[in-house]
């Protein structure tokens, strides 16, 4: 079986054998298992929660079954013969996967979404750009220690989300295959923001780790000011993917532009170093359009990000520089640490990151990170809002489209601890939709999405999506 084929399309009505006008395949997954959505909506050691307390609604605290172990699982037979290929073509066991389709990691993004609406009404545009960068760092915080790989949605997949408590509605699309494209569109509740883009995430075996490297814009709207942001998140990468223990890195370039004024702030997610010094760590600037620095930035993806005037944090750093040759003279006699990492080992040691960030004297908080449940290393290293969004409640199957991600039998299966099933759910899935892609290059017909039954906003939103992600694939070819 070539590349091609491996990479498997999403199940569209071209191979329906019980064709009825709507998403066939998507149709089958709530008919084909029996979505217990008793266990979906436990909370705590599975206890029952109340739906509401002060008239807002209450999400689940945990998940219905405990991550299963990886220890024993042989990685090094698959990915011997994926070397420098792109991971997205081949097909991969479900050990390396996480109870989620990566539609929903997109969602994760919203998690800080109060850094919106309040760069949403912030008055100044040096403000709003500091809440902008606050809200870019804190979209990929959520992978940190998330080493498990999201389910490849199925094309035509889609997941819907509105949560009143945090102002915001979300939905996001698998819009092509070839490349795989994700398209996400969310509003706020107030009609404060637009925010949308799409992903194409290009994932790379390299040995001793997985790279995934981000393609696709995206954009946030402030609709009351006028202003566009866009930008492109930084690449990811998990190492000791055969042997060790995982660990994950962001590092690159991340340039936020407000298409309004000419402002960009540039964000340097360093790379660990030899000896993960920099490890998680994030500093960058915002500078005006005659490349005038404004604002100073610095923290960690997994923790913080801080800000200071220009002029306040090179003074400090000339004292600290001071600082450091008066201590430097002091160990000239002192060892050199060895490093313990032997080239051909097969795994990374893992670095040993700082503390905390070192606060520079008149800096102001822009954003920190929320805390983790207590029980978030048996959930896949999940947040709490993250362990909401596959939440299915009692009959909530009966207002979703049938190409929500909810109903995938593979990935519910998984969730509830049931890796037999999700392992079987997930080979025949990928089977169909091979099946699917082939029997469309027969008939050469192009794929089409068709009429679901879902709310009116809902629709809007897909073709608003639909409109917004073409016209930006046709301008980027």
């Amino acid at each position: 079986m070539n590349g091609e084929e491996e990479f498997f399309d999403a199940v569209t009505g071209f191979d329906s054998d019980n064709s009825t006008g709507e998403f066939s395949e998507a149709n089958k997954i709530t008919g084909m298992i029996d979505l217990d959505t008793s266990k979906s909506t436990r909370s705590g050691k599975h206890g029952e929660r109340s739906p509401q307390e002060n008239g807002i609604q209450k999400h689940r605290t945990a998940l219905p079954a405990p991550m299963f172990t990886r220890s024993d699982f042989s990685v090094w037979s698959i990915l011997k013969k994926c070397i420098g290929l792109e991971l997205s073509k081949i097909t991969m066991p479900i050990a390396f996967n996480e109870p989620l389709s990566f539609l929903q990691r997109i969602t994760e993004y919203m998690e800080h979404v109060y850094l919106i609406h309040r760069a949403s009404n912030q008055s100044q545009p040096l403000e709003r750009m500091q809440s902008v960068a606050a809200f870019a760092v804190s979209a990929v915080a959520s992978q940190w220690e998330r080493t498990g790989k999201p389910f490849n949605p199925l094309l035509g997949e889609t997941y819907e989300l509105i949560r009143e408590d945090l102002g915001f509605r979300f939905i996001s699309e698998q819009v092509s295959h070839h490349p795989p494209i994700s398209a996400f569109y969310s509003e706020g509740l107030n009609q404060d923001f637009m925010f949308h883009g799409s992903i194409y995430p290009k994932l790379k075996f390299w040995g001793k780790s997985v790279e995934a490297e981000p393609r696709g814009t995206i954009t946030l709207e402030l609709l009351k000011h006028n202003e566009a942001y866009t930008w492109t998140n930084p690449t990811c990468c998990v190492h000791n993917v055969i042997l060790g223990q995982l660990w994950i890195e962001q590092y690159g370039i991340v340039e936020i532009l407000n298409h309004r004024t000419g402002d960009k702030c540039i964000l340097h997610f360093k790379p660990c170093g030899l000896f993960g010094k920099e490890l998680h760590r994030v500093e960058g600037y915002i500078q005006d359009k005659n490349r005038k620095k404004l604002f100073i930035m610095y923290g960690k993806w997994t923790e913080c990000l801080w800000g200071i005037d220009p002029v306040s944090y090179e003074s400090f750093k000339k004292q600290e520089k001071r600082g450091d040759h008066a201590r430097k003279a002091k160990s000239d006699d002192a060892p050199e640490k060895v490093n313990s990492d032997v080239p051909g080992n097969m795994a990374d040691d893992v670095p040993v990151a700082q503390e905390t960030v070192q606060v520079i004297p008149g800096s102001k908080l822009l954003w920190r990170i929320n805390s983790r449940p207590p029980n978030s290393a048996q959930m896949y290293n999940f947040t709490s809002f993250t362990v909401s969004l596959n939440e299915l409640e009692s009959g909530m199957e009966k207002t979703l489209p049938p190409t929500d991600c909810r109903l995938r039998p593979d990935i519910r299966g998984m969730e509830n601890g049931n890796m037999d099933l999700a392992s079987q759910e997930k080979e025949r899935l990928e089977e169909k939709q091979r099946e699917a892609r082939k029997e469309r290059a027969k008939e050469e017909a192009e794929w089409r999405t068709r009429p679901v039954h879902t709310s009116t906003v809902a629709v809007s939103i897909r073709t608003c999506t639909r409109r917004l992600i073409v016209s930006r694939w046709n301008h980027d070819k």
